[in-house]
């Protein structure tokens, strides 16, 4: 088989029917160009929201004190159990299974004032390690709360980005001070941006962070409002979750079957239906453009039948000269396969150049913030490669194998 013959056979066809082809090419590469931008789109859109979804922090339980439901050991039910900053390092002894524990104070409404601006804003008390659990890293030159701030209780503050804009503006806030309740703080640190699509007490962005045992001393709280966790292992949640009610029924007295002793927001849960819900998406989105690309894949289809009809005495020629069947069965089918990708590549080209040059738009844009810009993967190329070569694999085997059952004698009588 003479792939150079097949090629200038393709080429001749070409010629006498360049309007179908054409417009057959046209049909792929829009096809290919919306399957492409669709899973584009469904690929961006997952990137953005994990990125989002991270802003609070990443694999993370956060742990509420509640109220018992059940009797226990002659304690009667209804009774208010609250953590204290003790329970951090209780947690950390009797469960080693956890890399990370960390405790929060929080206050509301607290006059917080540099110079002539003024804010009424959230103040939590924070232990260091929710730098990295909860995603509270400092801008370059500045720096989060450390164990020396802990120890020495210092008055020293960690702003939210939004909150140092809105007291001071471009002005550069490390090292300034800033007075909460009238005390003064040095401010130490100023939090990255970041895009927070969860929390559990209002965004971080508006947020002033102190040391916790400065909260202690400044606000009084003995009651911490919550407590996150950071398991070693992501994949045992629900056994670590488990002994988290049986390490403090031990020491709060309730029975560990009561769900509503300890509230739980395991996140990791959370995360997992998460995505899923965005490949559903994606899912979706591939079958609307795949469903476009198969109307071009009958229009492959049907130019190679009628490429059959007029080509039927030269088929009979080829049979009636020794020409065998998978021949022409092969001839067939790589011409189906050339028209499918110089369709399909083309499209694919056309899409990278649509997205790339997408990306390099400087919009500001809270809705491409939040739902990110068309991306196109290696995986999206592959997957489209593959849908492109099943389609031109079924457009032209039908054809091919009408092609390869011509009787010779019957072919030759045809005008």
């Amino acid at each position: 088989m003479n792939l150079a013959t097949i090629y200038n056979i393709f080429i001749r066809d070409f010629r006498k029917q360049k309007k179908r082809i054409t417009l057959t090419l046209v049909a792929l590469a829009w096809g290919t160009i919306s399957i492409m931008l669709l899973l584009g789109f469904g690929e961006g859109l997952h990137q953005q929201l994990s990125i989002n979804r991270k802003g609070m922090g990443e694999g993370i339980v956060i742990l509420w004190a509640g109220s018992t439901s059940l009797p226990y050991k002659g304690l009667p039910k209804g009774r208010e159990l609250a953590f204290t900053a003790d329970d951090i390092d209780y947690l950390k002894a009797s469960m080693p299974e956890l890399a990370e524990v960390g405790g929060e104070y929080s206050r509301w409404g607290v006059e917080v004032r540099h110079g002539n601006s003024v804010v009424s804003e959230h103040v939590t008390g924070i232990t260091p390690n929710y730098e990295t659990m909860r995603n509270h890293i400092p801008e370059m030159g500045s720096r989060m709360v450390n164990e020396l701030d802990m120890q020495q209780k210092r008055r020293v503050a960690f702003l939210g980005d939004e909150l140092k804009n809105r007291l001071f503006g471009d002005e550069d806030a490390i090292g300034k001070q800033i007075f909460i309740r009238g005390l003064p703080f040095t401010v130490i640190g100023v939090m990255q941006h970041k895009m927070q699509m969860s929390s559990y007490s209002g965004h971080d962005l508006n947020k002033v962070s102190i040391p916790l045992t400065t909260f202690e001393a400044v606000f009084g709280h003995r009651y911490l409002n919550n407590i996150i966790y950071v398991p070693t292992d992501l994949n045992n949640m629900a056994a670590i979750e488990r002994r988290i009610y049986e390490v403090f029924s031990a020491k709060m007295r309730f029975d560990p079957d009561d769900d509503r002793a300890i509230s739980v927001w395991d996140t990791v849960a959370g995360s997992r239906e998460f995505t899923n819900i965005l490949f559903g998406i994606k899912l979706f989105l591939g079958i609307i453009g795949g469903l476009t690309l198969l109307i071009a894949g009958v229009g492959v289809a049907n130019i190679m039948y009628v490429s059959i009809k007029e080509r039927t005495r030269e088929i009979g020629i080829k049979m009636a000269v020794g020409g065998r069947k998978s021949y022409i069965l092969a001839q067939f089918l790589i011409e189906a396969f050339i028209i499918t990708f110089v369709g399909g590549f083309g499209g694919m080209a056309v899409s990278y150049i649509l997205t790339e040059g997408f990306q390099r738009i400087p919009i500001e844009s809270d809705v491409l913030d939040f739902m990110g810009r068309p991306t196109i993967s290696l995986e999206i190329g592959l997957v489209v490669i593959g849908i492109l070569g099943i389609m031109g694999l079924v457009s032209g085997l039908f054809p091919a194998m009408k092609a390869a059952s011509v009787s010779p004698v019957e072919s030759l009588r045809y005008e």
